[in-house]
């Protein structure tokens, strides 16, 4: 019984130490946005790295995301006559919540991953040692700018997906099950509302991008300098983000919605 305290209590503070680490590694990070207003090429590289290389996964899971609720919400909605009710279903499901949970899944397994293996790379064949030598640091350099840039793309990427969702539902109801035209736009034009509905996905899409990009600097920059290291480091950068993603996503929720 005392083993078991024992490795419970080190577990625990093994826990709180790394939290602790990581919060102090986003504070060194933040002081560092600063410089990047000298050099903005550094952040517009970045946003090329984590957005513009994710957008081939974004927009065909996008399509194909919209084409499965608008067949899935119609199946549904002609057992209680509502079928032309199947914009509004489609547009609030995307808006406020599959547009910025899923994006940010995605992003996690992409650029989250990327990023992480990139920085923990860098760590284990001492280039960051090498910067500090040279009296460049780090943070502003490597970490900073992937930090911003996640920030930037993430509800770029949230409303390219949510657009493609909405256009696939509409292609699959209204091209391919009958649904009215003038319904599907009208009664989602009425139902969705910028503020309750557009804003809070915005928020979301930004707390969310905010989190994976620091997940996924912090692993990499805190990773053993070994492949095997940066491989674990990797990992949790994708299952630390995913599991922060849905977890903060229901605490906006109920925040928003209640």
């Amino acid at each position: 019984m005392t083993d078991l305290l024992q490795r419970i209590g080190a577990r625990t503070l093994g826990v709180a130490e790394r939290l602790g680490r990581a919060f102090l590694f986003l504070l060194r990070a933040l002081a560092a946005m600063p410089s990047l207003v000298l050099r903005p090429g550094l952040v517009v590289q970045q946003l090329y790295s984590v957005g513009v290389l994710s957008l081939v996964i974004i927009v065909v899971s996008g399509v194909f995301v919209g084409l499965v609720l608008g067949l899935q919400g119609h199946t549904t909605l002609v057992n209680f006559g509502a079928e032309q009710s199947l914009g509004v279903l489609v547009a609030l499901s995307i808006v406020r919540e599959l547009g910025p949970v899923v994006t940010a899944l995605l992003f996690a397994g992409r650029a989250g991953s990327a990023l992480a293996a990139e920085i923990g790379l860098m760590k284990s064949t001492e280039q960051l040692s090498g910067m500090e030598m040279m009296a460049v640091d780090p943070m502003r350099r490597i970490v900073a700018p992937r930090l911003l840039a996640g920030f930037i793309a993430m509800p770029l990427l949230a409303a390219i997906f949510s657009f493609l969702a909405i256009f696939g539902s509409y292609v699959i109801g209204v091209g391919l099950l009958g649904v009215d035209t003038g319904a599907f736009w009208g009664q989602m034009q009425d139902a969705v509302e910028f503020r309750e509905d557009i804003i809070n996905g915005v928020i979301k899409s930004l707390a969310f991008g905010f989190v994976a990009s620091w997940i996924a600097v912090f692993e990499g920059y805190d990773a053993e300098p070994t492949s095997a290291g940066v491989s674990r480091a990797t990992t949790r950068a994708v299952v630390y983000t995913s599991l922060a993603v849905l977890g903060l996503d229901f605490v906006l929720t109920a925040l928003m919605f209640a």
